[in-house]
């Protein structure tokens, strides 16, 4: 039980510590220490979610049904771009930035960009859905079970460690050029994830 445990801690943290559009706003969140606790909690329990649901066998019906991929793939592309361009144009703002308080975001903003950064990216679906029940299931009836508590704990250690860590880079962000320089990085991100989604 425990090797499995440990596989599957090994394995979330493998698929989920990458430069990504939900990791850049949990991030920006965390620095902003705006909403931080709604947003970890978000993406933690959506994790758990599609992590049972792979394990479970919900996997089976989507490898079945392909089009249920392209239709996410494309409202990702859509949303990334969308959210991209956006960050683009408010590095351009100097003067409505600051380490502290980045552009106020409200609870329900913060969230919903957090339900659509984790539930509009295919790669959650073939990561978290295929690629994790895929292993898990390879650990047995039991063992599958603990494979999938340790992926859901390395989710919920990560998204805590980046957005509640995230203040201590806040003197390195003290200036609100570090902001506009943090936007670009993240626009280039969103695009550069919305390109590579739309190449396939």
């Amino acid at each position: 039980m425990l090797d499995s445990a440990v596989a599957g801690l090994l394995t979330g943290l493998s698929l989920i510590v990458a430069i990504g559009a939900q990791n850049a706003f949990v991030l920006r969140q965390g620095l902003a220490r705006e909403h931080v606790g709604v947003v970890v909690a978000i993406c933690a329990v959506s994790d758990l979610v599609l992590i049972v649901a792979g394990v479970a066998g919900i996997g089976t019906i989507i490898r079945q049904a392909g089009w249920v991929i392209d239709v996410v793939r494309w409202l990702g592309v859509a949303f990334l771009t969308w959210y991209g361009v956006t960050s683009l144009i408010k590095a351009r703002r100097t003067s409505g930035l600051a380490a502290a308080a980045p552009e106020p975001m409200s609870r329900r903003s913060a969230a919903l960009r957090a339900v659509a950064l984790t539930w509009l990216n295919p790669h959650v679906y073939l990561d978290t859905v295929l690629l994790v029940g895929s292993i898990a299931n390879t650990h047995g009836a039991e063992g599958r079970w603990w494979f999938a508590v340790g992926a859901s704990l390395a989710s919920l250690l990560w998204f805590s460690g980046l957005g509640f860590g995230a203040r201590f880079f806040s003197p390195l962000l003290a200036r609100p050029r570090a902001w506009q320089v943090l936007d670009v990085l993240i626009g280039l991100t969103m695009l550069g994830i919305a390109v590579m989604l739309a190449l396939g």
